[in-house]
């Protein structure tokens, strides 16, 4: 797998919180993003621990290239002030 490095993309599984947790965050700004379900695309798993450097989710990347590994919502909508996709 490859990440299109335009978008936002969050690897994660539908059963985590953390992972609902976030995808309300960027849901509640209007923020497009790619969800990986971990569960469904496997082979999807090794990119998103090397991303992270370890197993958790979500893991988030962004166009930028940096990466959230289970952010709170401030740290999340911290990262999307900076990107300019939130006032």
């Amino acid at each position: 797998m490859e990440l299109n490095e335009k978008n936002i993309t969050m690897f994660g599984t539908q059963g985590c919180s953390d992972c609902q947790r976030s995808k309300k965050v960027l849901e509640a700004h209007h923020v497009a993003f790619d969800f990986v379900d971990l569960e469904v695309i496997t082979d999807a798993a090794a990119l998103a621990e090397q991303l992270a450097g370890r197993k958790s989710t979500p893991v988030i990347s962004f166009p930028d290239g940096s990466v959230q590994v289970e952010p709170t919502d401030a740290e999340l909508t911290s990262k999307l002030q900076e990107l300019g996709l939130v006032a």
